[in-house]
């Protein structure tokens, strides 16, 4: 009897033991949440108590909250309630009332950039480089652009009154435009680019984008010769991941397995699978990434591959594996939180960077470095890795950009040319035929000559970097005529850059002048003639036994986007 009763407290005290230890660690935890907590409303009321100026209490508590989340990484954010509905726009929808038309700010400047087509910006005939100068007879002179905004965002049918400033015209223009449903598409474009191959562009993964590419490919679904799609993915940065999975199931059949989100707490957990039968099972399928294509974009690319249901074109991809929740807060305001991360039809996850949350700006990263990249099979069992974005089946090689032609761009030359051709220019010819020709370059130059576009070279970069090692390192006096006269050799003429990079510079020329025209519909017809990506996509679609050789991993197809470690 008393063995029995000894068994019995040993028995009981063995399982207390788990539950004590996990009692002190949750009192531990709860203890050091607590005083981190105190400590730092602490130091909040004392700043704003003591501090020698007065301080916005507001502003300092969102600034040490945007320290905070800083450490983790870009895409957790906190949003009060005076920007919930600039959240909404940027990761949830586009539809707004409103003009139809966006700006940016350039010195005390704001510029009109793009108008959008059909909306009331451009039936009031609003032009991209006209200046806003007021709304509603109010100056807009040092307010904020999202103040702007406010002002000219409304309901619709409402008008609002714009004071404008045109290049070309002495006296400023007023107009007063009725405010509509602005909704910007998920998809702006979609057309056949021949007899056989369609075309979507899908921008961004917002709500309803499910629909639009659905609507877009039953649409080319109603040419008898349809067999093929351009799905345009490049400069897309994502958005919804469910969108992306009902998007993938349009191609898809019933059943697959599309992606696995993995968090830290059950909720944050989830496995998606193709629940539908596709209304596009068969259709050979080119889908085009660049290095912005990201997120619900790469979701997208990356099981086109691991399932071999279409070819993979372009560039590497950006290579964010992580996943967001919105979690709304007290006082109406809410926060973007990285809560998991995904991985593809394969298993793999695309996510490139490594944030260690060890340095107080929160910028410690890393790339996935190449030997701990792990392979994965797909389907039809070709390789394909992790910690490498989405890796594309066939890489299109763009080259650089030129310096001159960078500087050019981000200087805004480009653009004010374009603004002031507009101006002298009723018409161009239609696309894909307009040209910019020859005689006008000689324009352009003369026009740049006046403006200020400075740059450097790869080659200068890099003399100046071996000058510096040689004077640090005693070498220079040596060597200094020498190193004087390969320096005047490499000093670039920018008047000579111009005639070199001739063809490239006209190209930016023509696509903005496209847009200033033709909006985004020219831009894309534009693009269809003059696109090394697209032009390589039609070549694959147009070969059904390199198409399938490369699905099948055959030859250099076999391993895609092999680590160099």
């Amino acid at each position: 009897m008393v063995n029995t009763n000894r068994s019995r407290r040993r028995l009981v005290l063995l399982m207390l033991l788990p539950i004590t230890f996990l009692s002190w660690s949750f009192v531990d935890d709860f203890f050091q949440i607590t005083k981190q907590i105190d400590i730092f409303s602490n130091v909040y009321r004392e700043v704003n108590r003591y501090y020698v100026d007065e301080v916005n209490p507001g502003d300092l508590m969102k600034t040490g909250i945007d320290g905070m989340l800083k450490t983790l990484d870009p895409y957790t954010n906190f949003y009060p309630e005076s920007e919930i509905e600039d959240y909404r726009m940027k990761h949830v929808s586009t539809e707004y009332g409103g003009i139809g038309a966006s700006s940016f700010r350039t010195g005390d400047s704001i510029v009109i950039y793009n108008i959008y087509e059909g909306y009331p910006a451009q039936q009031a005939d609003m032009r991209a480089g006209d200046l806003l100068l007021s709304v509603n007879g109010r100056s807009i002179k040092g307010l904020a652009p999202d103040e702007i905004d406010d002002l000219i965002k409304g309901q619709a049918g409402t008008t609002v009154k714009l004071g404008l400033q045109r290049f070309g015209e002495a006296s400023p223009l007023e107009k007063t435009i009725t405010r509509g449903e602005i909704k910007v598409k998920n998809v702006p474009f979609h057309a056949m680019l021949n007899d056989s191959v369609g075309y979507i562009k899908l921008d961004k993964f917002l709500q309803n984008c499910y629909n639009e590419v659905k609507e877009a490919l039953v649409d080319l679904q109603k040419n008898p010769k349809f067999n093929s799609l351009v799905f345009d993915l490049r400069g897309n940065g994502g958005g919804l991941l469910e969108e992306s999975v009902q998007i993938l199931n349009l191609f898809v059949k019933k059943g697959e397995l599309l992606v696995t989100q993995k968090g830290k707490t059950e909720g944050a957990s989830a496995v998606y699978y193709a629940k539908n039968d596709p209304i596009a099972p068969d259709i050979r399928v080119a889908v085009l990434v660049d290095k912005n294509s990201a997120s619900a974009s790469e979701i997208t690319a990356g099981n086109f591959q691991d399932l071999d249901r279409g070819v993979v074109i372009g560039q590497r991809s950006y290579g964010k594996g992580l996943v967001q929740q919105t979690r709304p807060l007290t006082f109406n305001s809410q926060m973007k939180l990285t809560v998991a991360k995904y991985f593809t039809a394969s298993g793999r996850c695309v996510q490139t960077k490594i944030y260690h949350h060890t340095n107080d700006d929160g910028e410690a990263v890393s790339e996935v470095p190449d030997s701990l990249m792990k392979p994965f099979k797909t389907k039809n069992g070709r390789t394909v890795f992790d910690g490498s974005a989405v890796y594309p089946d066939r890489y299109v090689d763009l080259g650089d950009t030129s310096n001159i032609a960078k500087s050019l761009s981000r200087n805004l030359i480009i653009f004010d040319y374009a603004t002031r051709y507009r101006q002298a220019h009723a018409s161009i010819d239609s696309v894909p035929q307009f040209r910019y020709s020859d005689a006008e370059y000689a324009d352009f130059i003369n026009y740049v000559s006046g403006r200020s576009y400075n740059y450097s070279t790869n080659s200068e970069r890099a003399f100046a970097s071996l000058k510096e090692t040689a004077q640090r390192e005693k070498y220079y006096a040596g060597i200094s005529n020498e190193l004087e006269a390969l320096g005047k050799e490499l000093t670039h003429d920018k008047r000579a850059d111009l005639d070199l990079f001739k063809s490239e510079i006209k190209t930016l020329i023509e696509k903005e002048l496209v847009v200033r025209y033709y909006f985004e519909t020219g831009k894309y017809k534009y693009m269809f003639a003059n696109d090394p990506i697209m032009k390589e996509a039609l070549t694959v679609l147009g070969n059904v036994s390199l198409y399938n050789s490369i699905l099948k991993g055959e030859g250099n197809y076999k391993v895609i986007g092999k680590p160099k470690g």
